[in-house]
């Protein structure tokens, strides 16, 4: 079993971005500048965004990040987001997700310039991935996508089953999955809470990427020996034996299939480092198309 290392990954993308970052700036360019919205005060949009605006740092990247109340109004973030799109000293736009109830994600994820939309989801960009043309590739499928390539991990012709089916993971990863590209040339069955029979499914897999939100859902009973496992889930669970009463988990029970599988992603320390560091890659990108 090979651990696909997903924050060994991304700490070498990033040292990569601020080489190309020094290139840029030393021809004549300016900073790549990423701008993130907050509304409210979720402890794990906090961390994430917290998170991402370090990453900014460490590659050479200025970065602006806007703080919202969760009673905000939908048009006053709506406000907002315009004056960022109409700021050409800024490259790349995300608006951390999930929002207050009350407002609309759908039409605040199209409000974003699509140039500036370094998340992924704006509707255009989906569209020019699934018909594999320039886009900007939703970071978290963007990240699986690199891990598998680095590992060098052959994908063509191989079954690959997606659990979940998302329009931030599942879905999106199993276009670029069955893409004429490499990674990808893959034949992929997207299962999902309505599908019938997902143990049977999942055991025809070598290739299993779970994007399911629910702990330790898989187990070896799910998995054929020398499956290969992207677990995207992470959930927070009590535990006696940390310090901090809690742990956190993945959708695969790690420690049930590690042993039958040939390459897992550790939960954390996987998926979500990646996730990061290709958001870091679509700003750059949106930087140097706009230099």
């Amino acid at each position: 079993m090979i651990l696909l290392d997903g924050k060994k990954t991304s700490n070498e993308i990033k040292d990569e971005i601020a080489l190309e970052v020094d290139s840029l700036i030393n021809s004549g360019g300016k900073k790549p500048h990423l701008a993130a919205i907050l509304v409210g005060n979720n402890g794990a949009s906090e961390t994430y965004v917290n998170a991402k605006v370090k990453a900014c740092n460490k590659v050479g990247f200025d970065s602006t990040l806007v703080r919202l109340e969760d009673s905000v109004s939908e048009d006053k973030l709506i406000d907002e987001i315009k004056k960022i799109n109409n700021n050409n000293l800024i490259d790349g736009l995300i608006v951390q997700l999930p929002l207050p109830n009350h407002i609309n994600e759908k039409k605040i994820i199209n409000t974003i310039d699509v140039l500036k939309d370094v998340d992924g989801f704006h509707p255009i960009n989906i569209g020019n991935m699934t018909l594999n043309l320039p886009s900007f590739i939703p970071a978290t499928p963007a990240g699986i996508i690199e891990l598998l390539d680095r590992y060098k991990i052959d994908t063509e012709g191989k079954n690959c089953v997606v659990i979940g089916r998302s329009h931030i993971v599942g879905l999106p990863v199993s276009i670029l999955m069955a893409r004429n590209n490499n990674p990808g040339n893959a034949t992929v069955t997207l299962v999902h809470s309505r599908s019938k029979n997902i143990k049977d499914v999942c055991l025809k897999a070598d290739i299993l990427i779970v994007a399911l939100g629910k702990a330790n859902f898989v187990n070896s009973s799910m998995v054929k020996a020398g499956c290969c496992i992207i677990d995207v889930g992470i959930t927070r669970i009590p535990s006696d034996i940390t310090k901090s009463g809690w742990k956190l988990v993945g959708d695969v029970d790690f420690n049930d299939v590690k042993d039958k599988v040939s390459y897992i992603t550790p939960v954390p320390g996987g998926v979500g480092p990646m996730t990061i560091a290709m958001l870091l890659k679509n700003t750059l990108l949106a930087a140097k198309s706009r230099n």
